[in-house]
């Protein structure tokens, strides 16, 4: 499992008609805040904060295309020569992060190969350096100095 530290939260948070909105940084724009956008913020900021990653190499809810299906990924940071490095499947704190998880995020990495893949719930966090046809499980994931 990776060791994560969040940063503290600092996000904007709102209400508006019945619902509770959280203000994007990376999209500038508002969006509804489930339990799964919570998660997926705060990863976001743990990319940008501790480890350092630029803004603007990492994509958010992206459409991919699976055979004749439409699916769309959670996180995808691009390495310093914009091509996709690691994919993350961010769920809702309640789901358990179990082999379902992984091969949905093994699919989407079908349609868009990356080097590491990482899956969070946000209370727990498993990633993966792909090495030929193997996984190997990570303990942290490397910081932006590490990104080739």
């Amino acid at each position: 499992m990776l060791s994560i530290e969040y940063p503290v939260p600092d996000f904007m948070v709102k209400r508006e008609k019945g619902r509770e909105l959280i203000f994007d940084r990376l999209r500038r724009r508002w969006l509804v805040l489930t339990p799964e956008e919570w998660v997926r913020q705060n990863f976001i900021q743990y990319l940008v904060q501790a480890l350092h990653y630029p803004p603007s190499l990492i994509a958010q809810e992206k459409t991919i295309r699976l055979g004749e299906l439409n699916k769309r990924f959670d996180i995808l940071v691009y390495n310093k020569a914009h091509e996709p490095w690691m994919m993350v499947e961010c769920k809702a704190p309640s789901v358990v992060l179990d082999n379902q998880v992984l091969q949905q995020l093994l699919r989407y990495h079908l349609a868009v190969p990356v080097g590491l893949l990482v899956i969070t719930n946000g209370h727990a966090a498993y990633g993966w350096e792909k090495k030929g046809h193997d996984l190997v499980l990570l303990n942290t994931l490397p910081g932006w100095a590490g990104n080739v």
